[in-house]
C-alpha cells in the first residue's frame, strides 16, 4: 500500500551550488553543514542567526562527517581529509588523513555517512556517469584505519543510512542502469553481511539518491528527477511518497531536529534563459526542510568520528 502526500517545504537558504549534497546536522553547534561537490565548497547554516558561511577546498568534495573535538572529515578525490574551518577567511584547512588508490583515473568519493557507532562509511565512483563504470566501492573508516572495500561493483553508490539500533545498513546505487536499494546486516564490528534487495526503484518515480532513517526505523530516500521524498518501512513495501511543494529534484536527505531536509535544484524552466544568468550557475540549489513530515524524523545525531 502506498500513498502520495503533499508536504510543504520551507527554504532555509538559496545558493548557486552546482551539486549540493551531504547534509550533516551538528546538535552541539545547532548548525547544518553540506557541500557543493563541483563547486568544491563546504557550507554551514547557523540555525540561530540564519546566516550561511562557505569555505573552499582544493578538490571535489563528495561527503563530510563531524569530527570529535571539532571540524570535519571529508571524502574528496584523492582520499579522506581532516577539515578545519577558520573563523576568518574563505579557505578550508585540509590535511590528508588517508590516501585512496582508485582503480582508474577520474574518480572521487560520493555519498558518505556516520553509523551509530561513529564509523564513517563512504562510497567512491567514476565521475563520468555516461561510462556506467561499476568501479566504485564502499569503504569504512574507524579507529583501525581505512578498511578494504566492503562492497564492490558500484556505479554511483548512494543512499547510505543506518537503522536506529545500527543493526541494518542501507545502500543504493542511483545510476540509471541500476536504481536499486539494498539492506545489509551490520555486526558490532562494522562488518556488513546478508546483502539483500530492499527496493527496486526502476518502476518507481525518481532514482534513489540521498537517504536518512527516522526514529521509527523508516527509510527516507530522495527520488531524484521526480520531485519526491519517499519513505519505506523496513518490513513493508512503499508506504508514503511525499511530493515537494515546489518543482524540484531532491538529492540529499537529513533527518534531524524534528524535520526532514533535502537539497534540491529547481527543474529547468521553460522559455529563454535570462542573459544575466551565467550558464554555469543557471540552476540555483536550495536547502529546504519539511514543515510536516511522515513519519517523525530522527532528532539524534551520530557520534562524531575520532
Amino acid at each position: 500500500m502506498s500513498a502520495v502526500q503533499a508536504v510543504a517545504f520551507d527554504v532555509l537558504c538559496e545558493l548557486r551550488d552546482q551539486v549540493g549534497e551531504s547534509p550533516v546536522w551538528s546538535a552541539r553547534e545547532a548548525a547544518l553543514y553540506w557541500v557543493d561537490i563541483e563547486g568544491r565548497a563546504i557550507r554551514r547554516f547557523d540555525w540561530a542567526t540564519r546566516a550561511t558561511r562557505s569555505w573552499q577546498v582544493a578538490e571535489r568534495i563528495g561527503c563530510i562527517a563531524l569530527r570529535a573535538g571539532g571540524g570535519l572529515v571529508a571524502g574528496m578525490e584523492t582520499g579522506l581529509f581532516d577539515i578545519d574551518l577558520p573563523a576568518t577567511g574563505a579557505q578550508a584547512l585540509a590535511r590528508l588523513r588517508v590516501a585512496v588508490s582508485h582503480p582508474r583515473e577520474g574518480m572521487r568519493f560520493n555519498d558518505g555517512r556516520l553509523d551509530r557507532a561513529g564509523r564513517l562509511w563512504a562510497s567512491t565512483m567514476v565521475r563520468d556517469g555516461a561510462l556506467a563504470a561499476a568501479e566504485g566501492v564502499l569503504l569504512r573508516l574507524d579507529g583501525r584505519g581505512l578498511s578494504d572495500p566492503q562492497v564492490t561493483g558500484l556505479v554511483t553508490g548512494n543512499g547510505l543510512a543506518f537503522s536506529p539500533d545500527n543493526a541494518v545498513m542501507y545502500l543504493s546505487d542511483s545510476h540509471p542502469s541500476v536504481q536499486r536499494v539494498w539492506a545489509f546486516d551490520l555486526d558490532a564490528g562494522g562488518v556488513p553481511t546478508n546483502r539483500r534487495l530492499f527496493i527496486d526503484m526502476t518502476p518507481l518515480p525518481g532514482r534513489p539518491d540521498g537517504a536518512a532513517v527516522d526514529t521509527d526505523g523508516c527509510y527516507w530516500i530522495c527520488g531524484n528527477d521526480a520531485a519526491r521524498c519517499i519513505a519505506s518501512r523496513p518490513t513493508a513495501a512503499w508506504t508514503a511518497r511525499s511530493r515537494c511543494r515546489f518543482p524540484s529534484r531532491p538529492c540529499a536527505a537529513s533527518a534531524a531536529r524534528g524535520w526532514t531536509g533535502c537539497s534540491s535544484p529547481p527543474f529547468p524552466r521553460r522559455g529563454p534563459r535570462r542573459a544575466s544568468t551565467p550558464r554555469s550557475t543557471a540552476r540555483c540549489w536550495s536547502f529546504a526542510r519539511a514543515r510536516r513530515a511522515w513519519p517523525k524524523p530522527s532528532s539524534r545525531s551520530e557520534p562524531p568520528l575520532p
